[in-house]
């Protein structure tokens, strides 16, 4: 995947991990990935990104 594609999937998600909050971060970026056909390989990094961010939103939350 290209940098700046890449780039962009990752703020998509970011931006889609604020709006929906998923419960379940795996299931969440195995739609994603589905749903926006983006190539395999990245699901695990992207996992952790939705993680970090909905971690973010907790702290802030709290």
């Amino acid at each position: 995947m290209a940098t700046k594609g890449h780039d962009e999937v990752k703020e998509s998600l970011r931006e889609m991990t604020r709006i929906f909050k998923p419960k379940d971060p795996k299931k969440f970026v195995k739609e994603y990935v589905r749903k926006y056909r983006i190539m395999g390989g990245y699901e695990e990094e992207l996992t952790s990104l939705v993680e970090h961010e909905l971690g973010k939103l907790d702290s802030s939350v709290s």
